[in-house]
């Protein structure tokens, strides 16, 4: 997603994400008819993740100039754009900005800006929005205090930062990353296992940087969010966006998606307790 720190690190997870666009894992992309592969994608997203449309009914950004921070797909960009937001985006990822710029035009959205840039220097004036949307970016970006320094810099003293970050209280970090994945691949591991597809990758990884510095938890995290090659990762608790987010106090939070594979508890009820995306609302201090 986006961050800056050394060069080597950023150019590593620019390469990362440019190379795995977020949620093009959802979908196989074997047509050249763009809208019909958007249309299969976003339908695929709010089906897993239905809460979606209800969190961006709540933010309000009819008639508010809306930063996006990390686009993926542009589904998101197309929800908000439809309920009213003079829209912007901002990715670190070239790939993403072809997606999102081929989006905007087969459907013919109207949006103000779509630039490549990093998070944590933001090409945009000082109190230029009214709302500062990111979901499933932040927790990507090591360098988190300057990356809220500048969303609160471009963000007007009325305006409202929303989040969607990984939740540390959540099933799927308390028990699935930190207990029965870390287990499981240690067994295999140690029984020589070769495994397939990602577990395959997971395990070469692990013999390649060393078993314990893999399974550490402060590294496991990483490579069991967005895949094993993922380079960084964080979970967050309110206590830690307290933390993170100095320029910002908390508004409201809440949790939604019960997902914790290998546990099939998709669609459980227990999201608002135990629910692996933390949404928050921050306001400028």
């Amino acid at each position: 997603m986006l961050y800056r720190c050394a060069v080597s690190t950023e150019a590593l997870i620019e390469s990362f994400w440019n190379s795995h666009p977020c949620g093009a894992n959802l979908i196989a992309n074997n047509t050249r008819d763009y809208d019909e592969f958007f249309t299969k994608y976003d339908a695929l997203r709010y089906s897993l993740e239905n809460h979606i449309p209800r969190c961006l009914d709540e933010i309000g950004v009819n008639g508010k100039e809306t930063l996006e921070i990390g686009l993926g797909q542009g589904a998101d960009s197309e929800q908000l754009i439809r309920r009213g937001a003079r829209w912007s985006g901002l990715d670190l990822t070239q790939e993403s900005i072809d997606r999102v710029r081929a989006r905007m035009s087969v459907r013919q959205l109207p949006y103000v800006a779509l630039r490549k840039g990093s998070a944590v220097d933001i090409p945009f004036d000082r109190g230029s929005f009214d709302v500062v949307y990111s979901h499933g970016v932040l927790h990507h970006v090591p360098e988190i205090d300057r990356a809220q320094s500048e969303i609160a810099r471009v963000l007007r003293p009325t305006g409202v930062l929303v989040v969607m970050l990984y939740a540390k209280y959540s099933l799927n970090y308390l028990l699935s990353i930190a207990v029965l994945r870390r287990l499981g691949l240690l067994g295999m591991h140690l029984a020589g296992v070769k495994g397939s597809g990602i577990v395959a990758v997971h395990l070469a990884e692990a013999r390649k940087l060393g078993l314990r510095r893999y399974h550490a938890l402060d590294a496991f995290i990483h490579r069991n969010t967005d895949g094993p090659l993922n380079p960084y990762s964080k979970v967050y608790g309110r206590r830690d966006i307290v933390r993170d987010f100095s320029k910002f106090r908390i508004a409201r939070t809440h949790k939604e998606f019960m997902h914790a594979p290998p546990i099939p508890v998709h669609g459980l009820p227990g999201a608002r307790w135990l629910g692996w995306h933390l949404w928050a609302h921050l306001q400028p201090k």
